[in-house]
């Protein structure tokens, strides 16, 4: 592989790894060094930190920072990138952010020009890429940008901080007033336009609540309805403009307005609910004033819940007694038989019944199962966790032990080795595959004693841990690698007769103490592929799946220095706008 791929592909999955801030809150919040937090009560910070709702530009400017390394680095990785990044995965800051990229990069399918003037070959258009991205479109899938993303494109372009990136990585004029946008006008004019060709497809956006953003989205890039079924659908009264120019919407409109339930009882609201298939949030919206969701509303507009949505929802389905009907219960215990990230954790402390919280803890562990599932499928590969609990760690084991909570539950029993060390390693073993079973291994550790990441590999030789002919070996550290030289670490590996194919590490520091450079020094000792997270990392449900699928992915020294992540993101086929 090309040293600068070499150098965009290791920027690239240290963004997969450290990059789980949101950038869009919709509450106020503060920035604690460069992060955002929820702003509450017992947490008072002076006013130049607090944060209005909508999106955090800290992470907004490191996100988009990182993207246009890569691109600089290399224009086609980003190009596979973007692509991979809408078809492949469910993070939608990223594919925001992707997406906004592409669009405004110089690569637009311009001549190229042989010396006599001819035209010898035309540039690749990466802008359609970013176009394809808004306007791809799936029936039934959850990976489509959604009114509320193609608006945030917009958004994020006119940000600032971001035009200001653009500027300096030469999309545009350093001295132009306007952002930057690229062909964004054009895609989003072209979504409006293909939902206003099927009225089906724009009323389902309605029904889901998405009337007031695909209207700011409409008044945002100055589109023009070919017909008054855009006005009525949204309930969008319309005026002529001063230059009297406006045909379109000016007659008797049929307006879908949403008149509120007023002078309605519970059980007319519940027809209505069902005979206009309305959404959660149109209907909550509507009720009458004094009157709080009640559990016969609640029930009419669970058919109008997706998955995520029940899952979201249990504190309330539980606080309005549902949850005892069988049917209901056996259609939430399905919804979090389905999840793929870590949320049901955060749900699970606002819940009273201890079954409800083991269920949605079960929930978690089955998110973390399914990330490894499919990045390990039928391969042959063996994890070993290296756990640092050396005097350097106090204060930082309790950070290490929630996040391997998160984590460890989701190996196969057969294929997980953990130990921890000081001077001298020590073997667990898991009671039970679950996230109750790693806290209940993990709670009696301390921090205390010296480092010797050498001893952990000799406590599993000791033990002993056999790796089976043809497996492949991970290896993940756990510490602030401040322990014995790289190179004495990497020669115990030799030692004991393990052969690691990767080695990763879970950076976890306590205040007041710096790091080394043990594990890192190991890796390029043993010339295998290294990669590193930051513990805080995990803290985010949704950034656990993604993480533990980027590690467990293990890259091998054939030649080059490959991955078979990176492997797939070029060959994801490059997207291509809809004809």
């Amino acid at each position: 592989m090309e040293a600068a791929l070499q150098g965009a592909a290791e920027r690239l999955l240290h963004l997969v790894l450290n990059s789980g801030q949101h950038l869009w809150h919709n509450r106020p919040g503060v920035e604690v060094a460069g992060t955002w937090r929820p702003a509450t009560n017992k947490r008072r910070t002076p006013e130049a930190n607090k944060v209005s709702p909508g999106l955090f530009v800290p992470a907004a400017e490191e996100l988009y920072s990182n993207l246009v390394e890569i691109y600089s680095l290399d224009p086609e990785l980003m190009a596979h990138f973007a692509s991979y990044a809408l078809v492949e995965t469910d993070w939608r800051d990223l594919k925001v952010a992707s997406a906004a990229l592409m669009l405004v990069q110089p690569r637009h399918g311009q001549p190229v020009r042989d010396e006599d003037g001819s035209v010898a070959f035309y540039e690749d258009d990466f802008r359609a890429i970013g176009e394809a991205m808004i306007l791809h479109y799936e029936k039934g899938s959850t990976r489509m940008f959604t009114p509320k993303m193609v608006l945030r494109v917009a958004n994020f372009l006119e940000t600032p901080e971001i035009a200001l990136l653009n500027r300096a990585a030469g999309f545009a004029d350093p001295g132009g007033r306007k952002p930057p946008m690229g062909r964004y006008k054009r895609a989003a004019t072209q979504w409006l336009e293909t939902r206003e060709q099927n009225l089906p497809l724009l009323e389902g956006l309605v029904a889901a609540g998405y009337k007031e953003t695909i209207k700011q989205l409409a008044r945002k890039i100055g589109y023009r309805p070919q017909s008054e079924h855009f006005f009525e659908l949204l309930g969008w009264e319309q005026k002529q403009a001063a230059e009297g120019h406006r045909t379109v919407g000016l007659g008797e409109l049929q307006l879908r307005k949403q008149a509120r339930f007023e002078g309605l009882d519970e059980e007319a609201i519940c027809r209505r609910i069902e005979e206009e298939k309305l959404s959660f949030k149109d209907a909550v919206g509507r009720l009458p004033a004094g009157m709080t969701l009640t559990p016969a509303i609640m029930a009419a507009l669970l058919p109008t819940l997706s998955d995520r949505d029940l899952r979201i929802m249990t504190p309330t389905l539980e606080s309005l007694g549902l949850l005892a009907d069988d049917e209901i219960r056996l259609r939430w215990e399905r919804a979090i038989q389905t999840a793929d990230d870590q949320r049901a954790l955060n749900i699970a402390r606002n819940v009273r019944s201890r079954e409800l919280k083991e269920q949605l803890e079960t929930a978690a562990d089955n998110a973390a199962r399914k990330a490894v599932s499919e990045t390990i499928g039928d391969d042959e590969m063996q994890v070993m966790f290296l756990i640092d609990k050396s005097g350097s760690m106090e204060n930082a084991i309790d950070n290490s032990k929630e996040a391997l909570s998160r984590v460890l539950a989701g190996f196969p029993p057969d294929q997980l080795h953990i130990a921890t060390f000081d001077t001298t390693g020590r073997v667990l073993k898991l009671k039970a595959p679950t996230r109750t079973g790693v806290k209940h291994a993990l709670e009696g550790i301390q921090a205390g004693g010296g480092t010797l990441y050498s001893s952990a590999l000799q406590a599993f030789e000791r033990y002993p841990v056999r790796i089976p002919a043809g497996s492949r070996l991970i290896v993940i550290a756990v510490g602030d690698e401040a322990g014995e030289s790289g190179v004495l670490f990497a020669e115990t590996f030799s030692r004991c007769g393990y052969h690691p194919s990767a080695i990763g590490l879970i950076v976890s520091t306590a205040t007041g103490w710096g790091r080394g450079s043990t594990v890192r020094e190991a890796a390029m000792a043993l010339r295998v592929p290294y990669s590193e997270v930051a513990v805080e990392q995990f803290d985010d449900p949704y950034q656990v799946p993604r993480v533990l699928k980027a590690m467990l992915d293990a890259p091998v020294l054939a030649g080059g220095l490959t991955s078979g992540w990176l492997e797939r993101v070029l060959a994801t086929p490059l997207l291509t706008k809809p004809a």
